[in-house]
């Protein structure tokens, strides 16, 4: 298995003949779907250090490029998600030594940029902003101070920064560059990726694959402690542990147009309409008809020790904590196998005592969430198997776990995650299936499982042919300042996950409960204009969702019922219904995400929200 990386802040670097500034906006606008509050330029022209930047959206920055242009084919960029110091113009990246002749763009957190930054503060430097990355910058001005002036600039501000990272703590990707030295990016990553982009006669560097697709297909995954010296005609890459270092090139999987919205209005409507085809290449090759088991290649575990395994861990963040808590449902029904979900997040503070033969397994789309390769590092230094679940080929989650299970989902850009969860929730149901066949699941269960499966794109698709239905419900959630989500079971996962959606792109508050629980202290809540989403698909516990909604209708509350098809009871008793196929009850809940997802989605819409970009929030969080 490969690394995985996600970032919050973007960078965009460049070096060649050509004209830079438009590259660089445009790798920016790529970068766009990261989340981030503000954006900048820092290019060299004759010997003159350019820098342009702007709070809010890369078209601002355009903008002001528009008025005062600048030329020169060596730059880099930056699109920031504020951590130090709130969006500013002065907080914004590219920053500056004290000199003002080198710049220096930065992701991830200098965890001690404080004591550094005393340091400096004493021995006269002045800061700009309130950012931990200035301090880096001066930093590493101080140290190229130092440097044999009679030295080559390039090999000067290689060692000013080798220098200056040997005494940060924390996590970096960066980029560098100096006013006297045109020819020359040097770069640099810890924690926060970084990858090359390979051209001819010129060379990228970036934080994202989605940027670099557009100009090469051609890439080079850093690792960490790896520094770059980064030329026009060629690469030196060193390990800032153990010297000179060579690193392999690989070809990007997708091509720029996948990362381009096409006819749909937003990315994140895109990547919902997507899913059909992202389940389908979630399934490829992993199912066994003959022996009605599902098939990994990339576990790296015997098929006697995964037998051997008596608990299962799972480690998550956010969207990917709720396909966990499905999964948990799935490994016991099918495998009988004790599961606890944790986030990652509490995993890694606590010491929780795990017994021998426990499998970890780590679910992050982007494979650099900051928690969950915390919490995979704490497992695997305690000596448990710990694999992972992840869609960014090439990141640090996705190489330092002992093996896993790529999604092959395709780049997820809208910042809300949906077609990684079906992904996330259909990988654990097959690896559910494996681990159930290795015990006692019989062999016709596991042929009616995989039936099932291979049948459930096309139920996605007819649940999709809803989407004008779901715009008019979600038009009467629009106004409502709370929502409640509800569901039983295999569907309280959803419940959390249908209002997580809601909150993270329309801000209206929503609080996902188990059905049953309602009427222990939530039920004060309700109030005539308080809508309820009750996920009230056929199941053992439909009688049981039939009484909450009763319960919800005798105090004004309004339901709308997610329920199958011709379920004329649920359609006649809810304020609005929405219809979904009937499936299997192990798939039904992930099939009932669809709507929701769309729910939300076009409640936003509805609200004038930015779908693809919502307020706050970053496409992969790679800080604490």
């Amino acid at each position: 298995m490969h690394h995985f990386s996600k970032n919050m802040c973007g960078i965009f670097g460049y070096v060649g003949e050509r004209q830079a500034v438009d590259l660089l906006v445009d790798g920016l606008r790529r970068l766009e779907y990261r989340g981030y509050d503000s954006a900048g330029v820092a290019l060299i022209d004759q010997g003159h250090l350019g820098i342009t930047k702007s709070v809010g959206r890369v078209d601002q920055l355009a903008a002001k490029l528009l008025d005062h242009p600048v030329s020169g084919s060596l730059g880099i960029a930056h699109t920031r998600w504020a951590t130090h110091g709130e969006p500013s113009d002065a907080n914004s990246h590219p920053h500056l030594d004290r000199s003002g002749e080198i710049a220096l763009v930065h992701n991830g957190v200098i965890e001690n940029y404080a004591i550094l930054k005393e340091r400096l503060q004493a021995a006269g430097h002045h800061f700009h902003s309130l950012t931990d990355t200035e301090v880096l910058a001066h930093l590493i001005g101080v140290y190229f101070e130092k440097t044999d002036v009679s030295a080559q600039i390039a090999q000067r501000l290689r060692s000013a920064v080798k220098s200056a990272l040997e005494e940060v703590q924390g996590t970096y990707g960066i980029a560098v560059i100096h006013q006297d030295c045109p020819d020359t990016i040097i770069a640099a990553r810890r924690g926060s990726p970084l990858i090359i982009g390979v051209g001819k006669g010129e060379n990228f560097i970036s934080s994202d694959t989605a940027a670099l697709a557009a100009q090469t297909q051609t890439v080079i995954y850093l690792q960490d402690f790896d520094l770059v010296m980064l030329q026009a005609g060629g690469y030196e890459i060193e390990s800032l542990r153990s010297g000179p270092a060579q690193r392999s090139a690989t070809q990007i999987e997708y091509s720029a147009d996948a990362v381009e919205k096409g006819a749909f209005a937003h990315f994140m409507l895109k990547e919902i309409f997507e899913q059909p085809r992202t389940i389908e290449n979630a399934l490829r090759g992993r199912l066994n008809r003959d022996e009605a088991t599902a098939v990994f290649g990339g576990l790296n575990l015997t098929a006697g020790e995964l037998r051997s395994i008596n608990k299962i861990i799972l480690c998550a963040c956010g969207t990917s904590w709720h396909a966990a808590l499905l999964g948990e449902y799935l490994f016991e029904q099918f495998a009988g196998i004790p599961v606890e979900v944790e986030y990652s997040s509490e995993f890694r503070y606590r010491n929780p005592p795990i017994e021998m033969n426990t499998l970890v397994f780590v679910l992050s789309q982007s494979g650099e969430t900051a928690d969950t390769l915390a919490a995979l590092r704490e497992s695997k230094r305690k000596g448990h198997k710990t694999l992972a679940i992840v869609n960014v080929v090439g990141s640090t989650i996705a190489r330092e776990a002992d093996g896993g299970i790529y999604m092959h989902a395709g780049p997820e850009v809208g910042v809300a995650a949906t077609k990684s969860f079906t992904s996330q929730t259909i990988i654990m149901t097959c690896l559910a299936l494996l681990m159930g066949r290795l015990r006692n699941l019989s062999y016709s269960k596991g042929k009616k499982i995989i039936a099932a499966l291979e049948e459930f794109p096309t139920l996605v698709e007819d649940a999709l042919k809803q989407a004008d239905h779901i715009r008019a419900v979600a038009a009467q959630i629009a106004p409502a300042k709370s929502v409640f989500f509800l569901g039983r079971q295999f569907n309280f996962p959803i419940a959390l996950e249908g209002a997580l959606k809601l909150k993270e792109i329309s801000y209206i508050h929503a609080e996902g409960y188990p059905s049953g629980e309602i009427k222990h202290g939530p039920i004060a809540l309700i109030e005539p204009g308080l809508p309820t989403v009750l996920i009230a698909t056929q199941d053992d516990v439909y009688d049981k969702n039939i009484s909450a909604l009763e319960e919800i209708k005798a105090r004004g509350g309004k339901v709308i019922a997610l329920g199958n098809a011709g379920d004329k009871l649920l359609q006649q008793k809810a304020d609005a219904f929405i219809p979904v196929p009937l499936t299997r009850d192990f798939l039904q809940p992930i099939l009932n995400m669809i709507p929701l997802q769309l729910l939300s989605y076009y409640t936003a819409v509805a609200r004038g929200c930015d779908v693809d970009k919502p307020r706050n929030l970053a496409k992969s969080v790679t800080v604490e």
